[in-house]
Protein backbone atom coordinates (compact mmCIF):
# COMPACT_ATOMS: atom_id res chain seq x y z
CA UNK A 1 0.00 0.00 0.00
CA UNK A 2 2.72 2.26 0.85
CA UNK A 3 4.51 1.60 -2.47
CA UNK A 4 1.11 2.37 -3.87
CA UNK A 5 0.31 5.37 -2.61
CA UNK A 6 3.89 6.80 -3.31
CA UNK A 7 3.46 6.41 -6.73
CA UNK A 8 0.23 7.84 -6.86
CA UNK A 9 1.97 11.24 -4.44
CA UNK A 10 5.03 11.77 -6.82
CA UNK A 11 3.41 12.78 -9.63
CA UNK A 12 2.08 15.59 -7.39
CA UNK A 13 5.34 16.40 -5.67
CA UNK A 14 6.62 17.05 -9.60
CA UNK A 15 4.08 19.40 -10.60
CA UNK A 16 4.70 21.37 -7.62
CA UNK A 17 8.59 21.40 -8.59
CA UNK A 18 7.62 22.03 -12.64
CA UNK A 19 3.98 23.98 -12.22
CA UNK A 20 5.24 27.49 -11.88
CA UNK A 21 8.92 27.84 -13.86
CA UNK A 22 7.62 30.39 -16.46
CA UNK A 23 7.37 33.27 -13.67
CA UNK A 24 8.82 36.05 -14.87
CA UNK A 25 9.93 38.82 -12.06
CA UNK A 26 13.24 39.80 -10.85
CA UNK A 27 14.52 37.96 -7.38
CA UNK A 28 14.49 40.55 -4.32
CA UNK A 29 16.65 42.47 -2.55
CA UNK A 30 15.56 43.49 0.69
CA UNK A 31 16.37 46.80 2.83
CA UNK A 32 17.36 46.79 6.41
CA UNK A 33 14.71 50.02 7.67
CA UNK A 34 13.38 49.38 11.06
CA UNK A 35 10.12 46.82 11.00
CA UNK A 36 8.52 43.31 11.18
CA UNK A 37 8.63 41.07 8.23
CA UNK A 38 6.25 37.88 8.05
CA UNK A 39 4.33 36.10 5.57
CA UNK A 40 1.32 34.48 5.49
CA UNK A 41 0.10 31.13 3.48
CA UNK A 42 -3.38 30.08 2.55
CA UNK A 43 -4.48 26.87 0.24
CA UNK A 44 -5.75 23.90 0.05
CA UNK A 45 -4.71 20.73 1.57
CA UNK A 46 -5.90 16.99 1.52
CA UNK A 47 -5.53 15.05 4.58
CA UNK A 48 -7.07 12.06 6.59
CA UNK A 49 -10.83 12.55 7.78
CA UNK A 50 -9.05 11.61 11.21
CA UNK A 51 -6.10 10.79 13.01
CA UNK A 52 -5.78 6.94 11.44
CA UNK A 53 -9.07 7.19 8.66
CA UNK A 54 -8.30 5.18 5.62
CA UNK A 55 -10.85 8.29 3.92
CA UNK A 56 -9.67 11.64 2.77
CA UNK A 57 -10.78 15.33 2.83
CA UNK A 58 -9.73 18.62 0.52
CA UNK A 59 -9.80 21.84 3.43
CA UNK A 60 -8.28 24.81 3.61
CA UNK A 61 -4.73 25.29 4.35
CA UNK A 62 -2.95 28.08 6.35
CA UNK A 63 0.47 28.73 7.26
CA UNK A 64 2.57 31.45 8.94
CA UNK A 65 5.98 32.54 9.30
CA UNK A 66 8.31 34.98 10.99
CA UNK A 67 11.04 36.23 9.29
CA UNK A 68 12.83 39.38 10.83
CA UNK A 69 12.47 42.22 13.13
CA UNK A 70 14.39 45.66 13.18
CA UNK A 71 14.26 48.27 15.67
CA UNK A 72 15.25 51.55 15.48
CA UNK A 73 18.26 51.22 17.88
CA UNK A 74 19.66 48.69 15.25
CA UNK A 75 19.31 45.45 16.85
CA UNK A 76 17.88 42.93 14.69
CA UNK A 77 16.26 39.36 14.73
CA UNK A 78 16.28 37.01 11.93
CA UNK A 79 16.82 37.92 8.67
CA UNK A 80 14.79 40.98 6.81
CA UNK A 81 14.80 39.31 3.66
CA UNK A 82 12.29 36.62 4.04
CA UNK A 83 13.55 34.60 1.03
CA UNK A 84 16.76 33.40 3.13
CA UNK A 85 17.11 31.58 5.25
CA UNK A 86 18.29 32.74 8.64
CA UNK A 87 21.66 30.71 9.45
CA UNK A 88 22.15 29.39 12.95
CA UNK A 89 19.99 28.93 15.55
CA UNK A 90 16.57 30.23 15.75
CA UNK A 91 13.77 30.32 18.16
CA UNK A 92 10.07 30.96 17.09
CA UNK A 93 6.36 30.04 17.74
CA UNK A 94 5.02 26.62 16.53
CA UNK A 95 1.03 26.51 15.81
CA UNK A 96 -1.66 23.52 14.96
CA UNK A 97 -5.41 23.43 14.54
CA UNK A 98 -6.97 19.99 14.86
CA UNK A 99 -10.77 19.92 13.58
CA UNK A 100 -13.33 18.70 15.64
CA UNK A 101 -13.87 14.87 15.13
CA UNK A 102 -17.77 14.45 14.65
CA UNK A 103 -18.65 10.48 15.37
CA UNK A 104 -21.62 10.09 13.29
CA UNK A 105 -19.77 10.88 10.45
CA UNK A 106 -17.72 7.91 10.25
CA UNK A 107 -18.38 4.31 10.65
CA UNK A 108 -15.47 3.56 12.44
CA UNK A 109 -16.06 6.04 15.28
CA UNK A 110 -20.44 5.63 15.47
CA UNK A 111 -21.16 5.58 19.09
CA UNK A 112 -17.97 7.06 20.32
CA UNK A 113 -17.54 10.82 21.97
CA UNK A 114 -17.02 13.66 20.10
CA UNK A 115 -14.16 15.66 20.47
CA UNK A 116 -13.97 19.60 19.43
CA UNK A 117 -11.43 21.13 17.90
CA UNK A 118 -8.19 21.84 19.25
CA UNK A 119 -5.48 25.15 18.83
CA UNK A 120 -1.99 23.78 20.12
CA UNK A 121 0.70 26.56 20.98
CA UNK A 122 4.00 26.22 21.69
CA UNK A 123 7.86 27.35 20.55
CA UNK A 124 10.04 25.60 18.59
CA UNK A 125 14.19 25.67 18.17
CA UNK A 126 15.80 24.87 14.74
CA UNK A 127 20.01 25.41 13.11
CA UNK A 128 20.15 25.99 10.21
CA UNK A 129 23.23 25.28 7.77
CA UNK A 130 23.81 26.08 3.99
CA UNK A 131 22.11 22.71 3.28
CA UNK A 132 20.09 21.55 6.07
CA UNK A 133 18.08 22.13 8.83
CA UNK A 134 17.33 20.67 12.18
CA UNK A 135 14.11 21.46 14.33
CA UNK A 136 12.05 20.67 17.54
CA UNK A 137 8.64 21.86 18.68
CA UNK A 138 6.65 21.43 21.30
CA UNK A 139 3.39 22.70 21.83
CA UNK A 140 0.02 22.20 24.51
CA UNK A 141 -3.21 21.22 23.16
CA UNK A 142 -6.13 23.92 24.55
CA UNK A 143 -9.67 22.62 23.50
CA UNK A 144 -10.65 19.46 22.77
CA UNK A 145 -7.59 18.15 23.66
CA UNK A 146 -5.65 19.78 26.97
CA UNK A 147 -2.44 17.61 25.96
CA UNK A 148 1.24 18.18 25.45
CA UNK A 149 2.93 17.40 21.78
CA UNK A 150 6.35 17.42 20.44
CA UNK A 151 7.84 16.85 16.70
CA UNK A 152 11.67 16.59 15.75
CA UNK A 153 12.55 16.69 12.03
CA UNK A 154 15.63 17.21 9.73
CA UNK A 155 15.67 18.63 6.24
CA UNK A 156 18.03 18.72 3.57
CA UNK A 157 17.85 21.60 1.59
CA UNK A 158 18.73 22.27 -2.35
CA UNK A 159 18.36 25.13 -4.16
CA UNK A 160 18.64 24.78 -8.05
CA UNK A 161 18.65 28.47 -8.78
CA UNK A 162 17.53 31.68 -6.60
CA UNK A 163 13.77 31.31 -6.93
CA UNK A 164 13.42 27.55 -5.82
CA UNK A 165 13.84 26.19 -2.27
CA UNK A 166 13.46 22.34 -2.27
CA UNK A 167 13.57 20.40 1.03
CA UNK A 168 13.21 16.73 1.68
CA UNK A 169 13.87 15.02 5.57
CA UNK A 170 12.62 12.78 8.27
CA UNK A 171 9.81 13.53 11.18
CA UNK A 172 9.26 11.77 14.51
CA UNK A 173 5.65 13.05 16.37
CA UNK A 174 5.49 12.34 19.98
CA UNK A 175 2.43 12.84 22.46
CA UNK A 176 2.06 12.12 26.13
CA UNK A 177 -0.97 10.14 27.77
CA UNK A 178 -3.61 12.39 27.05
CA UNK A 179 -3.30 12.78 23.66
CA UNK A 180 -2.85 9.57 22.93
CA UNK A 181 -6.05 8.47 24.92
CA UNK A 182 -7.81 11.57 23.34
CA UNK A 183 -7.48 10.60 19.94
CA UNK A 184 -6.27 7.15 20.37
CA UNK A 185 -8.10 5.54 22.88
CA UNK A 186 -11.46 3.54 23.54
CA UNK A 187 -13.35 4.02 26.64
CA UNK A 188 -14.94 1.35 27.87
CA UNK A 189 -18.58 3.04 27.60
CA UNK A 190 -17.31 3.19 24.04
CA UNK A 191 -16.56 -0.17 23.37
CA UNK A 192 -18.47 -2.81 20.73
CA UNK A 193 -18.24 -6.11 19.60
CA UNK A 194 -16.52 -4.86 17.07
CA UNK A 195 -14.44 -1.99 18.47
CA UNK A 196 -12.45 -3.15 22.19
CA UNK A 197 -11.80 -1.13 24.60
CA UNK A 198 -7.95 0.39 24.53
CA UNK A 199 -6.17 2.37 27.31
CA UNK A 200 -3.78 4.24 24.69
CA UNK A 201 -0.03 5.21 26.18
CA UNK A 202 1.68 8.59 25.10
CA UNK A 203 5.28 7.92 23.51
CA UNK A 204 6.46 8.05 19.66
CA UNK A 205 3.18 8.06 18.09
CA UNK A 206 4.61 8.28 14.17
CA UNK A 207 7.43 8.89 11.85
CA UNK A 208 7.50 9.92 8.47
CA UNK A 209 9.10 11.77 5.40
CA UNK A 210 8.15 15.17 4.23
CA UNK A 211 8.61 16.21 0.64
CA UNK A 212 8.46 20.40 0.21
CA UNK A 213 9.10 22.82 -2.73
CA UNK A 214 8.69 26.26 -2.78
CA UNK A 215 9.43 29.13 -5.89
CA UNK A 216 9.09 32.99 -5.54
CA UNK A 217 7.54 34.65 -7.74
CA UNK A 218 9.01 37.86 -6.87
CA UNK A 219 9.34 40.30 -4.09
CA UNK A 220 6.34 39.58 -2.10
CA UNK A 221 5.17 36.10 -3.66
CA UNK A 222 5.38 32.58 -3.47
CA UNK A 223 4.02 28.92 -4.07
CA UNK A 224 4.48 26.31 -1.59
CA UNK A 225 3.80 22.69 -1.56
CA UNK A 226 4.85 19.62 0.27
CA UNK A 227 3.71 15.88 0.63
CA UNK A 228 3.95 14.22 3.68
CA UNK A 229 4.00 10.11 4.85
CA UNK A 230 3.74 9.18 8.27
CA UNK A 231 3.26 5.73 9.42
CA UNK A 232 1.63 5.12 12.87
CA UNK A 233 3.83 3.50 15.97
CA UNK A 234 3.26 1.96 19.03
CA UNK A 235 -0.45 2.69 20.84
CA UNK A 236 -1.31 4.69 17.86
CA UNK A 237 -0.52 1.71 15.36
CA UNK A 238 -2.12 -1.03 17.90
CA UNK A 239 -5.80 1.47 18.45
CA UNK A 240 -8.78 -0.57 16.89
CA UNK A 241 -10.47 3.01 15.33
CA UNK A 242 -6.74 3.40 13.16
CA UNK A 243 -8.17 1.98 9.68
CA UNK A 244 -4.52 3.21 7.84
CA UNK A 245 -1.43 3.38 10.07
CA UNK A 246 0.01 4.59 6.80
CA UNK A 247 -1.38 8.89 6.50
CA UNK A 248 -0.41 11.14 3.70
CA UNK A 249 -0.70 15.20 3.79
CA UNK A 250 -0.68 16.85 0.67
CA UNK A 251 -0.76 20.96 0.08
CA UNK A 252 -0.51 23.45 -2.04
CA UNK A 253 -0.77 27.42 -1.52
CA UNK A 254 0.31 30.75 -1.94
CA UNK A 255 2.47 32.74 0.27
CA UNK A 256 2.05 36.23 0.84
CA UNK A 257 4.93 38.52 2.45
CA UNK A 258 3.95 41.07 4.87
CA UNK A 259 5.99 44.00 5.71
CA UNK A 260 5.20 46.32 8.75
CA UNK A 261 7.43 49.33 8.98
CA UNK A 262 7.87 51.27 12.21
Amino acid sequence: MFIARLAYCLPLAAALIAGTASAQEAVSTQGTSPGVVFSLRGGVASAPDFFGSDDYTAGPDLGFSFHGLTLNNGFSLGDSDPWNDAMGLGFGGSFRFIPERDSSDHDTLRGMDDIDATVELGFGVSYTGNAYEVFGNVRRGFGGSEAWVGEAGMDIIARPDERWKLTMGPRLFWGNDSYANTYFGVDSDEATASRSAFDADGGLLSAGVEMGASYQLNDDWGIEGAVTWENYRNDAADSPIVDDTDQWTVRLGVTRVMRLRF
